[in-house]
């Protein structure tokens, strides 16, 4: 389920072939499949990959190691999402096997623990500290530059930059110093954390990743009957709605025609910022009109990415404790080196892969105060900065709609093995916060 409603929710895909480089094959796949091909799994869309070639030979802090893993996951028949092979490195060789779930209990378990280690570095470095801190500073800070204070737009998106550039400076001075946080208690360290924000960034575009239901679409994951039991899309789906309304009434209610969004100098001037290359510019890939907005509609999927990025994603990139806080579940950082073999190993051996007493308490603090919230919840906001008629109906509106998503979400609660509220609109805070 951590593929599903972890908190790092949003790596798996739907897998349309094996790569090239994946070593699964037909016979190693067969026990876990229900007497289906790999091929006839995949054309009833019930195979699902994780690929990290990302962190491919990522440099890490001191001596430690990050693997570049590749998960397949499979669909049963009682719908249930179950890993089925582990390749923990891209290039295929016989020092990287693939590991399955009928090898020995502990070699798997062991695969699995790297996998979830190297899903722990991307979710650290790029989802959490990068997209819901670093990302939404840089729109905060263009508003700040180019908007006015009594402007719509300003006074729409202010509620959700409430404390951020604090904690993102607490962020820095602490978590991602030279020997801080994240040098002592992550595998890959500051060097890794900032060379794996390069990389994804570079890769990172606001009209996909940074666009719920494009992301979904991108990754083949738009429908229940595809994937069922995502709870995370399933939730997010609801609340992004719920943005996108409170969002269109603000905006439509503000501008009569595309004529005066063109003709805003303030709001293009935004634009431009965000898209900027130059230094100081935010560098935005996939921004509408790349920096200049002629549409109503750009502009309301803009805003809604934006605060969909700093409430809802940073609630579920920030509900860390509950895996953190047991080191085998979901570990930051792992002691020795991954296997390369499928030899038989001992319960002693896993636990000497384990952080130390010092280390695991130091990961379980870190982690549970990350996971703090500071801000009210969405909707319900620290300061009115809407104090305007369209503003004030919009916002009573969008905290109506609310209300009903969280009872919507409450009722399937009650028919969940176990409840999913991280994306409970009287759990998501308004802004990113500790």
């Amino acid at each position: 389920m951590q593929r599903l409603s972890g908190c790092n929710p949003t790596m798996i895909k739907l897998c349309t072939e094996i790569p090239y480089n994946f070593g699964v094959t037909e016979e190693m796949a067969r026990p876990m499949l229900e007497n289906l091909t790999l091929e006839e799994a995949i054309k009833q869309q019930r195979l699902f990959i994780c690929n990290l070639r990302i962190l491919d030979k990522l440099p890490c802090a001191g001596d430690r190691k990050i693997c570049a893993p590749m998960c397949l996951f499979f669909i049963t028949a009682k719908e249930e999402l179950i890993p089925i092979a582990i390749q923990l490195n891209q290039e295929m060789g016989p020092d990287n096997p693939v590991f399955l779930p009928t090898d020995p209990e502990y070699t798997w378990m062991l695969a699995k623990m790297y996998y979830n280690n190297a899903d722990a570095a991307i979710h650290q470095a790029f989802m959490n500290l990068a997209v819901t801190r670093m990302l939404v500073e840089s729109f905060a800070i263009c508003c700040h530059r180019n908007l006015s204070p009594s402007h719509p737009v300003f006074r729409l998106l202010a509620p959700h930059f409430f404390y951020t550039m604090a904690t993102n400076n607490l962020s820095l001075d602490k978590l991602l110093c030279l020997n801080g946080w994240i040098d002592r208690y992550t595998t890959i360290g500051r060097v890794g954390t900032l060379e794996l924000i390069r990389r994804m960034w570079s890769e990172w575009r606001l009209d996909v990743q940074g666009t719920l239901p494009n992301d979904l679409l991108a990754r083949g994951v738009t429908s229940p009957t595809v994937l069922p039991n995502y709870r995370y899309r399933d939730d997010a789906m609801l609340v992004y709605n719920a943005i996108y309304n409170y969002v269109t009434k603000v905006v439509e209610g503000h501008y009569d025609s595309k004529r005066d969004l063109i003709n805003d100098q303030e709001i293009q001037a935004w634009a431009t910022d965000l898209v900027s290359e130059s230094p100081g510019g935010c560098g935005i890939k996939g921004f509408p009109g790349n920096g200049q907005f002629s549409r109503l509609d750009d502009l309301v999927q803009t805003l809604t990415s934006i605060i969909y990025t700093s409430s809802v994603n940073h609630s579920v990139v920030n509900s860390q404790y509950d895996f953190y806080g047991f080191p085998a579940c979901y570990p930051s950082i792992l002691r020795g080196n991954p296997p390369t073999n499928k030899d038989s190993i001992k319960e002693e051996e896993i636990l000497q892969q384990l952080p130390d007493r010092v280390t695991t308490l130091n990961i379980m603090v870190g982690t549970g105060i990350l996971s703090e919230k500071s801000t009210k919840a969405l909707g319900n906001f620290e300061i009115r900065y809407q104090y305007d008629a369209v503003g004030q109906n919009a916002t009573e509106e969008f905290t109506k709609e609310l209300v009903k998503v969280g009872k919507l979400i409450d009722a399937r609660n009650k028919q969940r093995m176990q409840p999913y509220l991280c994306l409970h609109p009287s759990c998501i805070p308004n802004a990113p916060n500790m």
